[in-house]
């Protein structure tokens, strides 16, 4: 890496032009938004497991079936949705009720706190939250941020040492592409179009799974309420405000609609945390 920082100006430049060139743009499924890609997905995925794996090292994983098999019924319908037969999908309830989130991880990699189980309500809105959050790995959005990272540093070419490196700045920049940085779950460091991207592409996800998308909206709403209005102001936020998200949400209704189609052998459930059960 000191070699590469030590060549000239317009050696970079060429150096990263080849780099552009060499992976070029993908496109975004659903959306059709152009990205710059540097990381290959086995690689992508390498460094979405081993995040996943730190994180629930220093997790309480929750085992009561209560909490574990909504998710796991939810999460294999948004997994077949997102048609990824290559990811080695798993499900993971974290046992911890100050944390309103989730997050998913190139690989499949899915975990929902218990924190948002009373927000979600049921079934239908931990299928919105699951879509989102799958979405973020569909839409490769980790990649994304760490190949924007590259360029802006003008390290594309030191790409595979990057990704070799265990240094504790890797890890730390690795965890904060794919949203689990030091505060996991209190704020995911997406930008607010790949926020809202993920909102868009999760409502289709569910609906093709067979939720309502409508419920959407109705979480976010809900969302808002437990807030207070202690949210930041859009601008100093890295997520939507409540109102653009809501009317974000609105504006692709119909479009999600068009995926669902209601299955009359699909039952949703309560959670646990709203109807008293669990630990």
């Amino acid at each position: 890496m000191e070699q590469i920082a030590a060549l000239p100006r317009r050696s970079l430049a060429v150096v990263v032009a080849l780099v552009l060139v060499c992976f070029g743009c993908v496109t975004v499924p659903y959306t059709k938004r152009s990205q710059l890609i540097l990381l290959s997905e086995p690689e992508e995925v390498q460094l979405g497991v081993a995040s996943y794996e730190e994180v629930l090292k220093k997790a309480k994983v929750m085992r009561d079936p209560a909490f574990t098999e909504p998710l796991r019924r939810v999460g294999e319908r948004i997994a077949r949705a997102a048609n990824k037969p290559e990811y080695d999908w798993e499900f993971t309830v974290i046992d911890d009720p100050k944390q309103v989130n989730a997050f998913a991880l190139p690989g499949g990699k899915v975990a929902v706190y218990t924190g948002l189980y009373p927000v979600a309500q049921d079934e239908a809105g931990l299928a919105v939250v699951v879509g989102h959050e799958v979405a973020h790995a569909l839409a490769r959005h980790g990649a994304e941020r760490m190949s924007q990272g590259l360029v802006a540093q003008l390290a594309g070419v030191g790409l595979s040492v990057a990704v070799g490196d265990s240094s504790p700045a890797t890890r730390s920049a690795v965890m904060g592409a794919f949203g689990l940085g030091a505060q996991v779950g209190v704020l995911l460091p997406f930008g607010r179009s790949q926020e809202s991207e993920a909102d868009h592409i999760g409502m289709i996800l569910m609906a093709k799974a067979g939720y309502d998308p409508a419920a959407a909206l109705k979480l976010w709403q809900r969302m808002e309420a437990q807030a207070g209005g202690a949210s930041p102001p859009e601008f100093l936020s890295t997520h939507p405000g409540y109102q653009t998200r809501q009317a974000n949400i609105r504006s692709w209704l119909p479009e999600a609609e068009g995926y669902y189609h209601r299955d009359p052998n699909l039952t949703v459930s309560e959670l646990p945390a709203v109807r008293g059960g669990g630990k």
